[in-house]
């Protein structure tokens, strides 16, 4: 059975999940209009990923008895400066994201929730590849920035991503 304060923060982060997807998913769109249909298609990637991260927490609620509780999701922004811009503001989200999946391990070790601190582990891993695959965007993009045509084959590049299920990964 979970905790109380257990089923809060993760319904919480159920919430900061589907976030994430939306986020990403206005990047898409964003893309989409800049004509960049490799950066929009790794951002869609990254909605099913988010997607899937909230759906995991949200079984795992459910299978320890819980409630899971939907709230509104924020809206959020449209528009950036530029293709950096955007993928540096992806990267500050899944900063973000890591500090609040840190938070309920903590959350985790102080309520002896031993079954939550394994659960969370997957996340604590994931959250080191979504920083880092984020962060390698960004730095490319920081080098593309004194050749334009360098952006034409970051777009084409990232446009190769495919979408690897958590299940499929054997998690």
């Amino acid at each position: 059975m979970i905790g109380k304060k257990m089923e809060k923060a993760l319904n919480d982060q159920i919430n900061a999940e589907f976030y994430s997807a939306y986020i990403y998913l206005a990047m898409a769109a964003y893309f989409e209009e800049e004509n960049l249909p490799g950066c929009a298609s790794w951002m869609r990637i990254q909605v099913q990923e988010e997607t899937a991260h909230a759906m995991k927490i949200y079984d795992f609620v459910i299978e320890r008895g819980g409630r899971v509780v939907l709230r509104p999701i924020e809206q959020p922004p449209k528009d950036w400066k530029s293709p950096l811009a955007a993928f540096e503001g992806a990267y500050e989200h899944e900063q973000y994201i890591t500090g609040r999946i840190n938070e309920l391990v903590d959350l985790a070790i102080a309520e002896k929730d031993h079954a939550a601190n394994a659960f969370l582990q997957w996340f604590v891993n994931e959250q080191v590849e979504e920083e880092t695959s984020v962060d390698t965007v960004v730095q490319n993009l920081k080098m593309a920035e004194k050749a334009p045509g360098a952006m034409f084959m970051i777009d084409r590049e990232l446009g190769q991503r495919t979408f690897t299920s958590p299940t499929q990964e054997g998690a």
